[in-house]
């Protein structure tokens, strides 16, 4: 895998801005690093701020380009909140939405249509999507879905409306809806709801290649867990992450059949360039190998096409099941190690080592004996580019966790807090094309508080050029970008949604 020489300079500095808004606030002194050179031409600075509410009140936004307004999921208050962004310096809050019978998990937008996802008050019931105009905010329709609606994309043709329904167990898992994906016809209203249940009898096949079935009693339809959907520029196919079952699901939105699941295997960690920090009790930061697999795990996927090749982009989180009834998860340190695998157990045990890592007692007992050959943590603490097909072109390796504790220390695994679970856990994914032909990664990380910002016009070399954050802002959990011709100011935007602090900041490209 190429490494990356990062020739950086720290270029933080305050922005100010009039802002009277109330719920806006002034951007504040940011950490804003920057690679230079030939990407000196693209910069993105915080121009506003807007103080949604409190936690858990600014998970996920969209934008509408004709009535210029910004659409964010506030499941804290059972609502959308609806702003003005045709001064992107002054945003106004305008009336929400208010959702009926649930909890908002996702919205989009689409040709002056605004679609939410909304979970039911027992999650394990059947969803709804409702559909709003974007000016008016009226109702237009409601559809009834699968349960635990957790993310909508519209296709771009408009036609399609894609729900990846997660259907999570109770807490006790005595009862685990089946995942199902969810076809709308927006201008018919016609619903298709795909399940899982064509590849029961492939569980141990997919198995070999890493996909996970795992959950007490469950069969691969029930154990599948939807998570965010991607979609292809002709609207011909969508892709889903499986993200606890590590694998992407293809779909034809044409035939409205489920064509294939693919297995994402597993990442090696005893290998240099994906090097980690696995332990937050040995005094350091700092990157080691270790006899560890990684989960790739995705949560947000996004689909890009350049010069004729299709790609998928998949941020590499990592999620763990752990319920009252069921729990995989488990500190290296708890496990029984074989002691032929590992004959220096005792040493790899030790907190300051691998006995603080995180990892499940689902996988690696290959002989069945109740000791463990293979160990396994949750996320590939990375960025990958995929094949239409589930092939792994690019993983980004260790480059997430080398570029923060390069040049934010302090916030490198949130301090290292983060260092034996899931890293800086990267989240969200977008992409946008700038300058013609120049196409724009950028990639959120959860716990570090950040996005991070790479140019991939060459895919499979991608080159780092910024690090973002905005003071104030914590877990981005949503990063859209808008287009310069789509874009209130015509400069190129993108809206990053934080979840802990109920913030939603616009940057603005030079």
């Amino acid at each position: 895998m190429k490494k990356i020489t990062i020739p950086l300079v720290l270029a933080g500095s305050l922005l100010l801005f009039s802002c009277a808004q109330e719920n806006f606030s002034e951007p504040s002194p940011v950490n804003e690093i920057n690679a230079g050179g030939s990407w000196s031409e693209i910069h993105f600075h915080p121009v506003s701020s807007i103080q949604v509410g409190g936690e858990a009140s600014a998970e996920i936004s969209a934008f509408d380009p004709a009535s210029q307004r910004i659409f964010t999921v506030n499941p804290a208050e059972d609502q959308i909140s609806v702003f003005d962004l045709s001064d992107v310096q002054h945003p106004k809050k305008l009336e929400p939405i208010s959702i009926p019978g649930g909890s908002p998990n996702s919205v989009a937008v689409s040709h002056g249509k605004v679609a939410v996802a909304v979970e039911a008050a027992n999650k394990q019931n059947l969803g709804k999507i409702y559909v709003y105009d974007a000016k008016s905010l009226g109702l237009l329709q409601s559809y009834q879905v699968g349960a635990l609606p957790d993310m909508l994309s519209f296709s771009p043709n408009g036609k399609f409306l894609v729900v990846a329904n997660e259907g999570e167990p109770n807490d006790d898992y005595t009862v685990d809806p089946d995942g199902s994906v969810t076809i709308i016809e927006v201008h018919t209203g016609a619903i298709t709801n795909l399940d899982f249940s064509a590849f029961n009898d492939q569980a141990s096949e997919l198995a070999l290649g890493g996909y996970r079935v795992f959950g007490p009693g469950a069969d691969l339809a029930a154990d599948t867990e939807p998570e965010y959907v991607a979609i292809s520029e002709d609207s011909r196919f969508a892709w889903v992450s499986l993200q606890e079952n590590n694998g992407i699901a293809k779909i034809n939105l044409e035939t409205k059949s489920m064509e294939a699941i693919y297995p994402l295997g597993f990442k090696d960690h005893s290998l240099p360039e994906n090097s980690l920090d696995a332990s937050n009790r040995d005094g350091e930061k700092a990157l080691k190998t270790w006899p560890v697999y990684g989960m790739y795990q995705p949560d947000a996927i996004k689909y890009f096409k350049l010069r004729g090749a299709a790609y998928l982009i998949s941020a590499n989180e990592g999620d763990a099941r752990d319920y009252g009834g069921f729990s995989e998860e488990v500190r290296i340190k708890d496990l029984q190690l074989d002691p032929v695998a590992f004959p220096n157990a005792e040493i790899l045990q030790q907190d300051e080592n691998l006995g603080r890592l995180n990892s499940t007692t689902t996988l690696g007992d290959l002989d069945g004996d109740g000791d463990y050959d293979e160990l396994y943590s949750y996320g590939a603490r990375s960025f990958s580019i995929w094949s239409p097909n589930g092939e792994l072109l690019y993983d980004s390796g260790n480059l997430i966790a080398e570029i923060t504790l390069a040049l934010t220390p302090d916030r490198f695994n949130d301090d290292d807090g983060r260092s034996d679970d899931k890293g800086a856990e990267p989240e969200s994914i977008e992409t946008l094309q700038v300058n013609g032909n120049r196409q724009l990664l950028f990639v959120g990380l959860e716990r570090t508080d950040q996005v991070l910002v790479f140019e991939i016009t060459d895919p499979l070399n991608p080159q780092f050029i910024q690090i973002l954050s905005h003071e104030g802002d914590e877990a981005p959990e949503g990063v859209l970008a808008v287009a310069a011709k789509d874009s209130p100011s015509k400069k190129d935007l993108l809206i990053v949604s934080n979840e802990d602090s109920g913030t939603v900041t616009i940057y603005q490209n030079n």
